[in-house]
């Protein structure tokens, strides 16, 4: 008896510039324009158009969101996109399964290794997540506050940089690996986003990561329940 193949995978990372594809058996992503106007509707309608024009084929979505999702669902409308994003769904649109993960929850997937990680999206904002025994635990850290009244965001996200300058972004990027290296009692953090190759030096339990993972992290979100849904 042979047995059935894998459904293949439509992998969705959305972000504020761009919303990037990647199918199961495909190397090369595809890029669509994002920004403050996309709204859910209008993300479905480019992305079926853009798969139907490759000729890709899928059975199943998995949807990287830029905010907090509880059980599947967008709780909350993002600051650089379009409304509407709470409450879609995007099951009907699509007309397949789909799961809905926060992107850094995705990316950090995509690149764990085994034991207790967590990951730090250095980006726009900065966006956090950990992987404990291989399930997902999205966290929302950016806005709790740090120093002089201002959040961790506030000083390692794109804003911070270019206040601070790279030479002090960087400190308090270590610096805040240090803290919550200690609160989450991690084995080791791994830095994605755009800005992680900013950081030149990083201490050994501390690696780089590759924006790419994301593309894995949503793969690897079918293959069993340990997605922190």
């Amino acid at each position: 008896m042979t047995s059935r193949p894998s459904p293949h995978t439509l992998v969705v990372d959305v972000g504020g510039t761009h919303v990037k594809l990647l199918a199961t058996g495909k190397r090369t992503p595809i890029k669509i324009d994002s920004g403050p106007h996309l709204t859910p509707s209008e993300t479905v309608r480019e992305v079926l158009a853009a798969t139907a024009a490759a000729h890709w084929q899928f059975e199943r979505v998995s949807l990287g969101f830029p905010g907090p999702v509880r059980k599947g669902r967008p709780q909350r409308e993002p600051w650089n996109l379009g409304k509407g994003w709470v409450g879609f769904n995007f099951e009907r649109a699509f007309g397949c399964p789909v799961r809905v993960i926060n992107d850094a929850a995705m990316q950090a997937l995509g690149s764990y290794e085994g034991g207790k990680m967590l990951f730090l999206g250095l980006g726009t904002g900065l966006g956090s997540a950990m992987v404990c025994e291989g399930t997902v635990l999205p966290l929302e850290v950016a806005h709790l506050p740090y120093r002089h009244g201002k959040s961790y965001e506030a000083y390692v996200g794109a804003a911070g940089k270019k206040l601070l300058g790279k030479r002090h972004w960087r400190k308090h990027v270590l610096d805040i690996i240090d803290l919550f290296m200690a609160a989450f009692v991690v084995d080791y953090v791994v830095l994605g986003g755009g800005n992680a190759k900013d950081m030149t030096t990083v201490p050994r339990n501390v690696r780089i990561g590759d924006n790419s993972n994301a593309f894995r992290g949503g793969f690897r979100l079918w293959d069993d329940q340990r997605s922190g849904r």
